[in-house]
């Protein structure tokens, strides 16, 4: 790209240069027009091959043909009234050129967002043999290899971590950019860079399956699905264009035919030149450049700040949400269980926390896990023994020697020892220590920090309604649902009743609203498929659910997506600008050079200009930031 720039602006100058001193040097007759003629195909060569090629291929009718037809038709008239005049053809053309490479590096400043996230491609991965580091391809490395990430390097696959510790810069997946500390036991995902210490990684997934490579795939894509108002365009053009054609030849043969009729002088060359001016109005590249760079300056914008959207179509889509419906665990909450309380204790709480902990070391149960957590101390499984489990009910230990019971209130009654009943919300876990009731733990789901806030960030965007829908009992469904100050809660419901409630909604929404739903899990791929737009939780959302996502969160922030639908907004009011502003002044312009109150400068402002402006107006939907 660049050196397609500098060649074009080598062009530039020199055309200019020579346009600048023609007007100077006295030279006339043919020695005039060859140096015309050489400073006008220096600038013009590659716009009139390009109108030769579409004609020859039947695309006549584009912005190379108008312009083509345009300036040629302007050199022929000065040669047919014997000005030597033929600065108006070779500036049309030069000022034309400078709208594109204008237009280039407008494109190219959108482009540097998606470049740095294809920076995240990784060239290789390391792989240990015999002691040494062997570079390979990272589609060579399967799934539970061992890989090693130096300082420094990016990281090439999704894995654990199962050695050495590290801060991570993740800013091109996520757009945060406060690094991430991670250590042995964390999951490690591709595309961020390991910037201290040395990492060994098992695999989880191939190269192919990876998130780095999940990421540029739906960036690649995005350009394929285009909007509804990008379609309008590319129809409008087709229309508009030979429309155009015909008016300016009816321009140019009707009114000096109907003078000739009434037996008034012709006029041809006055309304021939003012059909060519007609013709450099009218060329559409305000809105055929305009309206595609700022949907891809918006896809942009959003990818930087770790917002994937999968094209254009879902930008507009994402645009007019009133309605957003959460999946609970994983979305608004963590989907990690956590040791929320401790109650009824007959003993020092951080000794029962042991007894269950030790009792529960066996278990990989994710609320064995949180016990132990908890614990934070390291577990000693010689102190525990004669650990029996009992389906559906708990388990039975014995810990230093002591009987432990730990479990729900159906083991409490199997044991026959009375139990307190817990009033707080979340999965009781009920204890006792030598037949004895000793008290019990309460663990419950942690909601992300950023919930709340992004509940409430969505009713100040304009969202209507937010709904939360769950498989969670009632009475915790509706704890989180106030908390985070959710308008409407639907709970007990399996994966299909989740598809019913959202067709629900679907059909009592207003028509022209359109409802998003916003998952992680396996479960939600069919909800997100049925929304009007799937939003996926994409750093730790499953494969599935990503795939049916029109929208992916690469840092699972639930704030994110009032940020996506302001980005949306904010893109699709520059284009209904360029439209309605290139639109106005073209039809205006194109009057004005039909009266003959438009000479050909003022042409080249109507056609350079209006594109320019629309171009600058492009590139602010790359500004997102501080929405």
């Amino acid at each position: 790209m660049k050196k397609k720039q500098k060649k074009m602006l080598t062009r530039i100058i020199i055309s200019a240069a020579m346009l600048v001193a023609l007007n100077f040097i006295p030279v006339t007759g043919w020695l005039r027009m060859l140096l015309y003629m050489i400073a006008y195909l220096i600038i013009g060569y590659d716009i009139l091959l390009k109108a030769g090629k579409g004609i020859l291929n039947g695309q006549v009718f584009d912005e190379n043909f108008l312009m083509a037809i345009a300036t040629v038709g302007a050199i022929a008239l000065a040669l047919y009234e014997k000005s030597g005049d033929y600065n108006e053809a070779i500036a049309v053309m030069l000022f034309y050129q400078i709208g594109e490479l204008f237009q280039s590096y407008a494109v190219g400043k959108s482009r540097k967002n998606i470049s740095a996230l294809m920076d995240i491609r990784p060239d290789y991965a390391n792989i240990e043999r015999g002691g040494v580091l062997e570079k390979v391809d990272p589609d060579e490395v399967g799934i539970g290899s061992i890989i090693v990430v130096q300082p420094g390097e990016k990281v090439p696959i999704d894995g654990f971590i199962i050695e050495g510790t590290s801060s991570l810069n993740t800013s091109a997946l996520t757009g945060e950019s406060l690094p991430r500390e991670a250590g042995a036991g964390d999951e490690i995902i591709s595309g961020c860079i390991n910037m201290t210490g040395v990492l060994k990684i098992q695999t989880t997934k191939e190269f192919g399956e990876s998130t780095v490579s999940r990421i540029l795939e739906l960036v690649e894509e995005s350009s394929s699905r285009k909007s509804k108002s990008e379609n309008f365009i590319s129809k409008f053009a087709k229309v508009y264009t030979p429309a155009v054609c015909i008016a300016a030849l009816l321009l140019a043969v009707l009114p000096p035919a109907i003078n000739l009729m009434m037996g008034s002088p012709a006029g041809w060359d006055n309304w021939i030149y003012r059909a060519l001016i007609f013709l450099v109005i009218s060329c559409p590249c305000a809105l055929v450049i305009s309206i595609p760079l700022s949907f891809f300056a918006g896809i942009g914008g959003a990818s930087k700040e770790g917002i994937l959207i999968k094209g254009s179509n879902y930008m507009e889509t994402l645009s007019k949400t009133k309605v957003v419906v959460f999946d609970k665990t994983g979305t608004l909450t963590q989907g990690v269980f956590a040791v929320s309380g401790i109650h009824h204790s007959q003993m020092d709480d951080t000794k029962l926390l042991e007894y269950a902990a030790l009792a529960e070391c066996a278990s990989s149960h994710p609320i064995s896990k949180s016990l132990q957590k908890a614990y934070g101390k390291e577990i000693d499984r010689n102190r525990v023994t004669n650990i029996e489990e009992i389906s559906g009910h708990g388990l039975t230990a014995i810990v230093d020697g002591t009987a432990v019971a730990v479990g729900n209130t159906k083991l409490m009654e199997q044991l026959g020892i009375p139990y307190e009943n817990c009033h707080s919300v979340g999965t009781v876990i009920h204890i006792a220590v030598d037949h004895a009731y000793a008290g019990h733990i309460v663990i419950s789901d942690i909601e992300k920090p950023n919930a709340k806030e992004a509940i409430a960030a969505l009713k100040k965007a304009g969202v209507e309604k937010t709904v939360m829908l769950t498989g969670d009992a009632k009475r915790v469904a509706e704890k989180v649902a106030s908390e985070l100050g959710v308008n409407e809660v639907h709970s007990e419901l399996l994966p299909a009743d989740k598809v019913t409630e959202v067709e629900k909604l679907l059909k009592t929404k207003a028509p022209k609203a359109k409802l998003a739903f916003v998952g992680d899990g396996i479960n939600d791929a069919p909800v997100l498929s049925r929304a009007d737009i799937g939003i996926a939780m994409g750093a730790m959302g499953s494969d599935a659910a990503i795939e049916a996502a029109d929208v992916v969160l690469m840092d699972d922030d639930p704030m994110k997506i009032a940020k996506g639908i302001k980005i949306s907004r904010k893109c699709l009011s520059i284009v209904y600008q360029n439209i309605i502003f290139a639109l106005v002044i073209k039809f205006a312009c194109l009057g004005l050079g039909a009266l003959g109150i438009a000479n050909m400068w003022f042409a080249i402002f109507a056609d350079v200009g209006v594109m320019v402006i629309a171009v600058l107006n492009a590139i602010r939907a790359l500004r997102v930031h501080n929405l």
